[in-house]
């Protein structure tokens, strides 16, 4: 609202009166004004006879006028009518910090409960997924909560993914599994380089099949463990398998993980298997299986963590952003291309399944582990040698009783005769 004073400009309209602590007073008596009413002082003028003061209520910016809805739940009755209800503070609180979430300082310290609940919220806003503050943000919640932000991660034949969020996957700490099976990599890869950093060193499972590593690799990624007694020592699994480059050379880096319980190099390029085989069993103390193991079938690597869904809204990212370049092709191109794509995926998963089998199966366990390793078949097979134990056994005895009772048919001439000697 707008008031104007322009106590000059309506001097001739007639007398002006101003209420001021309960009285009435008069400021201008004006050309028919009251002759009888006491003349008092002027009070002093804060302002010019032009001013105007403008009362502007929420006029910030036009979000502050729009009416708040965000507050609200609404709802609606059997009969039909909306119903709304306020939210709680702690809600509201909630969703204003996981909206700035990328402007937190530290959350070392804070309660793990509302951290994953604070952690849900901003990944329901796609806070994570974006460039520059994702990532930010990310980092605040890995160096408080380690594992509980995730504490494994399968990547297998996600290489796109990798490429476009490296810095992303290189925050997460404390890790226990790592699945980057069939994904190129290289001995040069950027992320190969961080396994050997000192946030990985709880690793436990690694599994880097078909990443085109050779001994360079090997060497590279075991030098902590070998000079510092750091990195990756703790591991116990370890899957190297269809990695042709890799040699007997190779295999000797791999002795210094004195933890390892199993080893997979099946589908390497080794040159005197039976050395190597030889070499594994008495420097590690591993035991070659002659059935495949469990612990390579990938099953078991999964996602796990407050940011499983942030890694699936990130693949699904990268493959929005590579449908573009598909759809620049003609749909009968785009239709003969996909075809022989997924032929030829097809026959890779082929190739790579039967590569190891064309090799030989090299994998390696412990001993003492043996029953936690081996598939069903192996326990098959033993309960089978445990029948023919018993088998066995019986046979004894039935042996013994039919000797016993041979015995026991002698005539008593014969015992007479026994009895001299």
């Amino acid at each position: 609202m707008s008031y104007w004073l322009h106590s000059e400009s309506h001097a001739d309209a007639g007398p002006i009166y101003v209420r001021e602590r309960g009285e009435l007073h008069v400021v201008n008596a004006g050309a028919g004004g009251v002759q009888n009413a006491p003349r008092r002082a002027r009070p002093l003028r804060l302002f010019s006879g032009g001013f105007s003061v403008e009362l502007c209520l929420n006029g910030e910016d036009d979000r502050a006028r729009r009416p708040r809805t965000d507050h609200f739940i609404f709802t609606y009755t059997k009969e039909g009518n909306l119903r709304y209800s306020a939210k709680s503070l702690f809600s509201l609180v909630l969703g204003y910090i996981s909206d700035n979430v990328d402007h937190i300082d530290s959350l070392v310290g804070f309660p793990e409960q509302i951290a994953e609940k604070l952690f849900s919220a901003a990944e329901a806003r796609q806070k994570f997924t974006e460039p520059v503050t994702g990532l930010r943000a990310l980092q605040k919640f890995t160096e408080a909560y380690g594992s509980l932000v995730l504490c494994s991660l399968c990547l297998r034949n996600r290489y796109l993914l990798i490429s476009e969020k490296l810095e992303e996957i290189k925050s997460f700490r404390e890790l226990t599994c790592l699945d980057l099976s069939c994904c190129k990599l290289g001995d040069e890869h950027e992320l190969l380089e961080h396994l050997t950093k000192e946030a990985l060193s709880s690793v436990k499972r690694l599994l880097l099949k078909d990443n085109a590593l050779s001994d360079a690799g090997l060497r590279r990624m075991t030098a902590p463990v070998r000079v510092l007694k750091k990195g990756l020592q703790n591991l116990l699994v370890l899957d190297l398998s269809c990695n042709p480059k890799i040699t007997d050379v190779g295999i000797g880096y791999l002795l210094c993980f004195k933890k390892l319980s199993c080893l997979d190099i099946s589908g390497t390029g080794l040159k005197d298997v039976n050395a190597v085989v030889k070499r594994i069993q008495t420097q590690i103390g591993l035991v070659q299986s002659k059935v495949p193991l469990k612990e390579f079938d990938h099953s078991n690597c999964k996602t796990e963590g407050w940011a499983e869904q942030t890694v699936l809204q990130w693949e699904q990212a990268v493959m929005e952003a590579i449908k573009p370049q598909e759809d620049l092709r003609s749909r009968t191109a785009q239709h003969f291309y996909g075809k022989t794509h997924r032929i030829e995926e097809v026959v890779k998963c082929k190739l790579v399944e039967a590569e190891p089998k064309a090799s030989g199966n090299l994998q390696f366990y412990k001993e003492d582990v043996q029953n936690c390793h081996l598939p069903l078949k192996k326990e098959v097979a033993g309960s089978h040698e445990l029948k023919n134990n018993k088998k066995r056994a019986l046979a004894e005895q039935e042996r013994e009783r039919t000797s016993k009772q041979k015995h026991l048919c002698l005539t008593v001439e014969d015992w007479d005769l026994l009895n001299t000697y």
